[in-house]
């Protein structure tokens, strides 16, 4: 059957490509012609000038087309340019910028005379200062970007933290991620899919600090070269990369303070010189944070067709969490030819002794219908956790001769991970009333979660005017994980065999795409075709519980933009997504929060499939409005609901089905010259459908978030940042959150020539973002508050060593789909 599946991918991709082909390349005869415009740029003294920003205008009001990079031989290129009459510009650090005169371009392509750049002491200064000026968020036509670098409010702060504060983004009770609202998110850092969901996701987050960070991009209807996983879209985490050549470095020390202390310091360095690049990079953190827990319960019985009250509890949870780590990235570029360049980079993540751990108290009182005491006691955790993994990735970049059509380029990647965890807890009860004896629940887990990806890519310029790419990619996951969990009542151990057991995982997913990107006129097309086939088995050792999923899918993705004029530009764009089950989701395991509340896998899940619309306008560059749509077929979602009348479960549950509307509006302001404002707005709808534990779903939500960011930028080096968000009420499946929000802010002062930057943040000002939430059953209600370590003020220095030149090496590898699901 998989060689058929085969067979039917490989024959709906190439005759997608014919038919694209066929398609496209009859467009209007009278359709405006597209070219190219190429160029060099030289120093005063004849040798070339690489890294120089060239960029395209137009004639006739200097209006900004297009941007690109000269490269080492001082040359550059400008695709799919439309018949015009345009001038060219070019400037370097340490050079006044040059102007060419006009040129006509009609068809084929056009010659620009040699751009020769004049050193000038004053243009380097004034460089300098406006590469500082590059603002925290902008919107692109197809994604919204956070430029973290430089950014005070990454000071000492976490990945999370940053990405909590992105516009549209948001961070639930159980730390689920959410985009305009959506869940179902895929993450990726560095090209790389992150193998984790919830809590692991946002624990792993917390780790990386915001340091670290270049830019973040927020993708709601990523073209078909990215992996369909994603309901909602994508997330990509990019890492900075020093570009400068010889050899240099970067540190950074910050200490922050809320509750308890947190402490990050990181180096890196590289060094480039002709066709070698070699990097690395080590960060270490320790920290202890405290996370609040409350929950009262209510459960009911149904009796003559009416709920009847039988009993109450209210759960009390504090927890101290300490942990400390060490990453570390090595890496290298080299340059076979000048055609041909290969790489690799293996980063790693360790966790030194002692190892971290944390410890709880829970405090339980349960009352009956009367609301008199029958039970109390008082329960206390210790645990213990060791994660290191290592990734490593190989990669290879290969651009063929070019033709009259323009470049032609392939890239490939080869990517392992390892990810090996062990994690020790122990529960212990003290019952107050019930004179039971004191009871300790000991629990011993271990998991090998090995991930392996192959994929290329290939893209060739088929004309002046349309653009192919193509590419498939084949990954391999195995997971393995045992858990013991011990009972030790007066003296006697004996195993738990309701919660002992050993979850075996195995996938493997094919995937083929194609897609063309064609230019008529102002209309810019682009459509793409994505297959997967997807084979993955999960079996349950000791209770003897298997499944087996085999499917194949097909993810079409499509978008037009039309831009009307130099003040409006509309956009549309509409695809299908799929959202597989992460490997803990599935896992059937148990972990215990307190001897009445647990969490587990659910092996039962089906995969959810969502297909996406959405309609954008662009006014002046720079304000736009986007309405979406979406409709999601079994749709993912993480309940609390009643398993006795004493006790509850958190699990993953496929409701049926899930309707989404969206208005996103985005407001860049620059009152002064010294003052950037961001503003971004969500207003949107979702309705669930849907039945658990005997109730019936088929509810909906209106709901908004607002995020607002300003940066000021002062005289002799001074800048500072302020941003708050509010979220209001809204729907999650059968939780109903509080509205909550924060208030943040920063200063930062350079030092020593721009070589060092000092940096005062705080966040969450007045300490507003506790999550409150209630979950209703027919015949059980959940009242659930949380609170972390949120509000901290941290001061940080970050420095650099080395020269100021830099050289273009833009390139995103690694595997992109499978390091987000798993643990």
């Amino acid at each position: 059957m998989e060689s058929n599946l085969y067979l039917i991918l490989r024959t709906l991709v190439l005759g997608l490509i014919t038919g694209l082909a066929l398609l496209f390349t009859a467009g209007p005869a009278a359709a405006q012609s597209v070219g190219a415009i190429a160029g060099t740029v030289q120093a005063e003294t004849g040798a070339p000038v690489d890294y120089a920003t060239v960029t395209l205008h137009r004639a006739a009001d200097s209006v900004v087309v297009k941007t690109e990079f000269s490269d080492a031989k001082g040359a550059y290129r400008f695709e799919q340019v439309a018949a015009g009459r345009y001038r060219v510009s070019a400037s370097q650090l340490g050079y006044s910028r040059s102007w060419s005169s006009a040129v006509e371009l009609t068809t084929g392509s056009a010659t620009v005379p040699v751009l020769v750049l004049k050193t000038s002491a004053a243009t380097q200064l004034k460089e300098v200062q406006v590469v500082g000026q590059k603002p925290m968020f902008e919107r692109l036509a197809d994604r919204t970007v956070v430029n973290v670098e430089g950014s005070t409010l990454a000071a000492g702060n976490s990945t999370l933290d940053v990405l909590s504060r992105a516009p549209g983004v948001t961070v639930d009770a159980n730390d689920n991620l959410a985009l305009r609202g959506r869940q179902g998110l895929l993450v990726l850092i560095d090209g790389k899919r992150q193998p984790m969901t919830g809590t692991e996701l946002a624990d792993y987050l917390r780790t990386l600090p915001a340091d670290q960070l270049k830019s973040i991009e927020l993708i709601t209807n990523p073209p078909a070269k990215y992996d369909a996983q994603g309901g909602a879209g994508i997330i990509a985490i990019n890492l900075k990369k020093d570009q400068r050549q010889g050899t240099n470095g970067n540190g950074n020390i910050s200490y922050g303070r809320g509750e308890f202390g947190k402490f990050t310091t990181s180096v890196s360095g590289n060094h480039r010189r002709k066709g070698l690049n070699l990097f690395a990079s080590t960060t270490y953190t320790k920290r202890q944070n405290f996370g609040v827990r409350n929950t009262y319960r209510s459960f009911y019985e149904t009796r003559d067709g009416e709920s009847v009250l039988l009993g109450t509890a209210d759960q009390r949870n504090y927890q101290i969490g300490s942990d400390h780590f060490l990453i570390w990235r090595l890496g290298t570029d080299v340059t076979l030819s000048k055609n041909t360049t290969l790489g690799g980079v293996v980063t790693g993540f360790s966790v030194p002794n002692p190892r971290p751990g944390g410890s709880g108290t829970n405090t339980s009182t349960f009352y009956d219908a009367r609301g008199q005491v029958v039970d109390y006691y008082t329960a206390r955790s210790t645990g213990q956790g060791y994660n290191p993994n290592i990734t490593g990735n190989l990669n290879l970049k290969h651009t063929f001769s070019e033709t009259t059509a323009g470049k032609r380029e392939l890239t490939a990647d080869l990517d392992y991970a390892s990810y090996y965890t062990h994690r020790l807890q122990s529960l212990t009860t003290f019952y107050e009333l019930s004179g039971r004896p004191e009871a300790r629940l000991d629990g011993d887990q271990t998991g090998d979660l090995i991930i392996m990806a192959a994929k290329a890519d290939y893209t060739q310029a088929l004309s002046a005017k349309t653009t192919l790419e193509a590419g498939a990619k084949a990954s391999r996951v195995y997971s393995d994980n045992d858990i013991l969990f011990e009972n030790t009542v007066e003296g006697v151990t004996t195993t738990d065999l309701g919660r002992t057991n050993r979850f075996r995982y195995d996938e493997l997913i094919s995937a083929a795409y194609v897609s063309m990107t064609h230019n008529v006129g102002k209309l810019n097309l682009q459509a793409g075709l994505r297959g997967e086939q997807t084979h993955a088995t999960g079996k349950q050792v000791v209770l003897s519980d298997n499944f087996r999923r085999d499917y194949y899918q097909l993810f079409p993705n499509a978008s037009v933009k039309y831009t009307a004029s130099d003040r409006h530009e509309f956009t549309a764009a509409l695809s299908r997504r799929i959202n597989r089950p992460s490997y803990r989701q599935l896992n059937p395991f148990r972990f215990i929060i307190d001897p009445t509340t647990s969490g587990k896998g659910n092996p039962n899940l089906l995969p959810e499939t969502s297909y996406n619309l959405e309609l954008g306008h662009t006014f002046k560059q720079k304000f736009t409005t986007s309405l979406s749509y979406s409709l999601t077929n079994n749709p993912l979602t993480d309940v609390a609901q009643p398993e006795s009348n004493t006790s509850t479960v958190s699990m993953y549950v496929n409701l049926d089905r899930q309707h989404y509307a969206a208005l996103t509006l985005t407001a860049p302001l620059t009152p002064t010259k010294w003052w950037n404002i961001y503003n971004n707005a969500v207003f949107f709808y979702i309705h669930y459908q849907g039945s658990l534990a005997g109730t019936s779903l088929s509810r909906g939500q209106g709901a908004f978030t607002l995020s607002t960011n300003s940066t000021f930028t002062f005289g002799k080096g001074w800048g500072a940042e302020l941003n708050g968000n509010y979220n209001s009420r809204q729907r999650v499946g059968f939780f109903l959150f509080d509205d909550f929000g924060q208030l943040g802010l920063g200063v930062q002062k350079a030092l020593w020539d721009k070589k060092a930057t000092l940096k005062l943040a705080a966040t969450d000002v007045f300490y507003t973002t506790p999550l409150r939430a209630v979950s209703r059953y027919n015949n059980y209600q959940e009242n659930l508050f949380l609170r972390r370590d949120s509000r901290v003020v941290t001061l940080s220095l970050g420095w650099r060593l080395g020269n100021d030149k830099l050289t273009s090496a833009n390139r995103r590898t690694g595997a992109e789909d499978e390091k987000r699901r798993a643990q």
